[in-house]
């Protein structure tokens, strides 16, 4: 490796997988001699998406590059979970060495492409960190669309048959969009940066190249959004729906109240069973009483009728 970082007319492109602190520490070490700071922030998983540039002093033994932290995402409908896998890259002007724990479908798109590609993607560093950062950013977008689905069926089943199931998902899949959005949220940052051309290791005629992967990633954080707004949608869609629902139980168990009002009130005041009431020596009592609790009920029926309380 020396020797050909030695070599101005070649580039090393080194992909560290799951690597052991070992083998972190001969390449990032020993062979690149990477500021302990970058080293230290590569070997922490889970780090805020970020990039800062790195230009040696006397002392130091690196060459100028830069430290890129970036989160590729996967979306499971199963579990209703985006998962997210750091790629961490240093990017020099004769180099570019790229580290990440678990393999990533960007990592070996972009190594076909070097390998098979008449584009000629392997021609720069710069060249090839963009093909990643643009793989990245592609590969969200089969994440969003399995999303999509999830939210036009959670839509359907709200209307069909709300649920506290159904409540509980709205929820979980409310947080990970909001975690999206913090995944998203720093990278724009990053690659504005790149989009701006504010570093001298970035070739000019790259910087609309770079420029572009940002306006990808600016449409999906808008999308992030968009599906933010239609998950309280839902949400609320839900909240109302159960409020109908409660709703109409409470008219249902009312009426019911109200339309054996008279029958309960006759019943009671004839089943008073005092010797000197005229109706118990009355032959026709029982019969009178039942054909005026049944009328009273019917004329409160045909009443909340007539109202449209029924």
């Amino acid at each position: 490796m020396p020797t050909l970082l030695a070599d101005t007319n070649l580039f090393l492109w080194v992909d560290l997988e799951n690597p052991t602190p070992q083998e972190s520490k001969a390449i990032l070490e020993d062979v690149f001699h990477f500021h302990p700071l970058s080293v230290e922030d590569c070997a922490a998983q889970n780090s805020t998406p970020k990039v800062e540039e790195y230009t040696p002093k006397e002392e130091d033994r690196f060459a100028p590059y830069l430290f890129i932290v970036i989160h590729a995402v996967d979306y499971s409908r199963k579990d209703g979970v985006f998962a997210t896998s750091e790629l961490n890259f240093f990017l020099g002007k004769s180099f570019l060495v790229t580290c990440h724990a678990m393999p990533l479908r960007s990592v070996s798109v972009t190594e076909e492409r070097c390998l098979k590609s008449n584009v000629h993607v392997a021609r720069a560093p710069d060249r090839v960190a963009h093909t990643l950062l643009d793989s990245i950013v592609e590969n969200y977008k089969p994440a969003l669309e399995d999303l999509a689905c999830e939210l036009g069926e959670l839509e359907q089943q709200v209307l069909e048959k709300p649920s506290k199931h159904i409540l509980n998902r709205i929820i979980r899949i409310k947080k990970e969009v909001l975690h999206l959005r913090q995944i998203i949220g720093p990278q724009r940052e990053v690659l504005a940066r790149f989009a701006r051309g504010e570093f001298k290791l970035i070739r000019g005629h790259l910087v609309p190249y770079y420029r572009n992967v940002y306006d990808g990633l600016n449409h999906i954080s808008d999308l992030t959004q968009t599906y933010m707004d239609s998950l309280t949608g839902v949400l609320q869609v839900y909240l109302n729906m159960s409020s109908n629902q409660t709703g109409e139980v409470v008219k249902f168990l009312t009426m019911v109240t109200l339309i054996t009002t008279p029958m309960m009130m006759i019943g009671t005041w004839y089943g008073m069973n005092f010797g000197d009431m005229p109706e118990l020596k009355w032959e026709h009592g029982y019969p009178v009483a039942f054909g005026v609790t049944c009328l009273s009920t019917f004329l409160t029926y045909l009443y909340f009728k007539r109202r449209k309380w029924l």
